[in-house]
């Protein structure tokens, strides 16, 4: 089975309601899907995290090579593009267009084989995964605190065990908004922070020391993803876990982070780091180095289905947080392109997602709402690069 198309569509959607974080604010969800077809027609989908035009000129870049391929040999074309890509990219957006790629070729196997994408990993270990809902992010509003209060009380409504928010704001306000979140939800729903790396190794140390009587159970990219002394530094001077990853790529990339002892808690994202070929071996040197893993997640449900059935898959690790049941990474803010333009089976209730038991990945596109949302020329001088979460 050969491939015999390569597709890749930039969608966006300008939002009812911006949002920010530590960096900057946003008001567009901007993001790159592909669909790999073969000469039979089959089809798989694929996503790539990232600033989506320049993931989409990656695609293109790898497309000449990969037309006529073996579809089921996945692997050799991951190395095809890994080596395509060496002298230009080891990491960064021609990773996530491999990725994409990858992730494509993964649900067209999946299809081919008439199997779950988590059993060709290998089978299916965690069959129900405990998800934590991302949201808490900042609005322009009269009253930050009662929104963010009203908001995570909302996802204790909705079943989540877990929630995790943003901090970055300057340390006095960030404790305020960490205690009122922790009053608000009690002591049975677990609460983890994430800086989007803006702070440094100091600021960083003396905020994880000021929230730590609000059992945080991680603090997620405190400091810069290059800094990997600030974060070695930060988990000898703190019992609180450090998790980061989503800014590295390849197995190269968190060899580096697990060496130098950066953190408790590895989060690759399947659409970013070399796609769920590579997330595989990334996982296993996780493992080597008794840490956990818990995917980073954002973007449609191409995405988070792929990370679903990765964690699916997941050993379990001697540290592992959880006692009971993995977790992965949910994004509940708002998301046309997730919701109208993709479409899954996935089955989410009362704070729980099982793993998917279609063939493939379990999720196709609208093409209808795909044309809706499509990047048109006009769109290009108001369209802004995808939000890390």
């Amino acid at each position: 089975m050969n491939i015999a198309r390569i597709e890749p569509f930039v969608i966006v959607n300008k939002l009812d309601t911006p949002f920010y974080f530590s960096q900057w604010q946003y008001d567009i969800r901007k993001i790159c899907i592909v669909k790999v077809t073969l000469e039979d027609g089959t089809y798989g989908w694929g996503e790539g995290y990232g600033p989506a035009g320049v993931i989409k000129a990656g695609i293109e870049f790898f497309t000449p090579f990969l037309l006529g391929r073996e579809a089921l040999g996945h692997e050799v074309i991951w190395q095809e593009m890994y080596h395509r890509s060496l002298d230009y990219a080891r990491s960064g957006t021609l990773q996530a267009a491999i990725s994409a790629i990858d992730v494509a070729l993964w649900d067209i196997k999946g299809k081919l084989l008439g199997q779950p994408v988590s059993v060709l990993l290998g089978g299916v270990k965690n069959p129900i995964i405990e998800p934590y809902a991302t949201g808490l992010y900042f609005t322009k509003v009269d009253n930050l605190e009662e929104e963010l209060v009203s908001e995570a009380l909302h996802y204790k409504r909705e079943g989540f065990k877990a929630i995790k928010m943003k901090v970055g704001l300057g340390i006095k306000k960030d404790v305020k908004y960490v205690a009122a979140i922790r009053k608000a939800i009690g002591t049975d729903m677990r609460l983890m922070i994430d800086a989007n790396h803006a702070y440094n190794y100091r600021e960083a140390l003396e905020l994880a020391q000021k929230v730590s009587l609000y059992d945080i159970s991680w603090f997620e990219e405190p400091v810069s993803p290059e800094d990997y002394e600030g974060y070695r530094r930060l988990r000898e001077n703190t019992t609180m876990p450090i998790a980061g990853g989503e800014c590295e790529y390849l197995k190269f990339g968190f060899k580096r982070l697990l060496e130098n002892e950066c953190v408790d808690i590895v989060q690759p994202d399947i659409c970013a780091c070399g796609g769920l070929t590579e997330a595989k071996g990334i996982a296993t040197l996780a493992k080597a180095y008794s840490k956990d893993v818990v995917p980073h997640t954002w973007g449609t449900w191409i995405a988070i289905s792929a990370a679903t059935h990765f964690v699916g898959n997941l050993d379990e690790n001697p540290g592992r947080m959880y006692n009971d049941l993995p977790t992965m990474e949910l994004d509940r803010t708002e998301n046309a392109l997730r919701d109208e333009v993709t479409q899954h089976s996935l089955k989410l209730g009362n704070g729980l997602l099982h793993v998917p038991k279609t063939p493939g990945l379990g999720v196709d596109v609208d093409m209808d709402a795909l044309e809706k949302y499509r990047e048109r020329e006009i769109d290009r001088d108001e369209a802004s690069f995808e939000i890390r979460t």
